[in-house]
């Protein structure tokens, strides 16, 4: 049987080399031992990876992942249709509302920028009187923390999602795009649990890329905790949510935070330890 290293599966896999370490401290992706302590891999580890890589690309999470993997090793192609088919009907339904929550923020945005720009250039400060939010969004600050359903946009752009604009006393005001508090914060951790690894590669990943240095290009870039802040136009807001969107449905370990500042927008991206070189590498450093 043939066997190779873990640069040997990388080449042949296209999965760098550190997933392979984090697929095995997983448990998706087992290896043998020289000696000397190398990492020897059988053939049947590309197959294994080449699935692994497809349940990726459905938005199937690590758990889930291990369970299947386990199905298709026992190697009845039935039972991997069977256990697939209500995982994909799930994905599909929330892909199809994050779709239209996406498509009714960025519906939102471009009508509050309407608003703000109908309004007049007033020489003293602003009050609510201004009108500064567009027309619901000061009553959907104000409420944020009442029952009811989701703000549009919440699932699409981030697990902790918030768009904040306008201010009250001096201070912003934020419209909190999410069901509640608990939810928020279930969705927050969601991103520190998944895998540091992407499902792009080759001319997809490049493509992404370009879009991401194209979209932030002259960004102030900041350093916070877990990551880093991009201080952008506000008339990027669309264009950069709906890349926020994509990017977290290929490589779920990245956080994205929009806040509304005025004629500013600032992007937070956070990753877990293990992403934070994948981080910098599309955005760049604060320094």
């Amino acid at each position: 049987m043939t066997s190779m290293r873990i640069s040997q599966l990388a080449e042949r896999s296209g999965v760098p080399a550190t997933t392979l370490r984090f697929y095995e401290s997983a448990g998706l992706l087992s290896a043998d031992r020289t000696p000397a302590g190398y990492r020897m891999y059988g053939e049947d580890a590309v197959d294994r990876l080449a699935f692994i890589g497809a349940a990726k690309h459905l938005g199937l999470a690590l758990e889930e992942i291990g369970e299947l993997v386990g199905v298709w090793e026992a190697g009845a192609c039935r039972d991997v249709k069977a256990d697939l088919r209500p995982r994909i009907s799930a994905r599909l339904a929330e892909a199809e509302s994050r779709a239209a929550e996406l498509a009714a923020f960025t519906a939102s945005l471009r009508g509050a920028l309407a608003h703000l720009d109908a309004l007049p250039d007033r020489a003293g400060r602003c009050d609510p009187g201004c009108g500064f939010l567009a027309p619901g969004a000061g009553s959907a600050a104000r409420g944020s923390s009442a029952p009811g359903p989701a703000s549009p946009g919440a699932a699409a752009v981030s697990g902790e999602a918030a768009v904040s604009g306008g201010s009250r006393g001096g201070q912003p005001v934020d419209v909190v795009l999410s069901p509640g508090r608990r939810a928020a914060e279930r969705e927050a951790e969601r991103w520190r649990a998944a895998p540091v690894a992407c499902s792009l590669g080759g001319d997809g990943l490049r493509e992404r890329t370009d879009r991401w240095r194209e979209a932030v290009a002259g960004a102030t870039r900041t350093d916070v905790p877990e990551g880093l802040r991009l201080t952008l136009p506000v008339d990027q807001v669309a264009r950069i949510a709906e890349l926020a969107a994509a990017e977290q449905a290929c490589c779920p370990f990245f956080d994205f935070r929009l806040h509304l500042d005025g004629p500013y927008l600032h992007l937070e991206v956070r990753a877990p330890a293990d992403g934070g070189a994948l981080l910098t590498d599309l955005f760049g450093s604060a320094g």
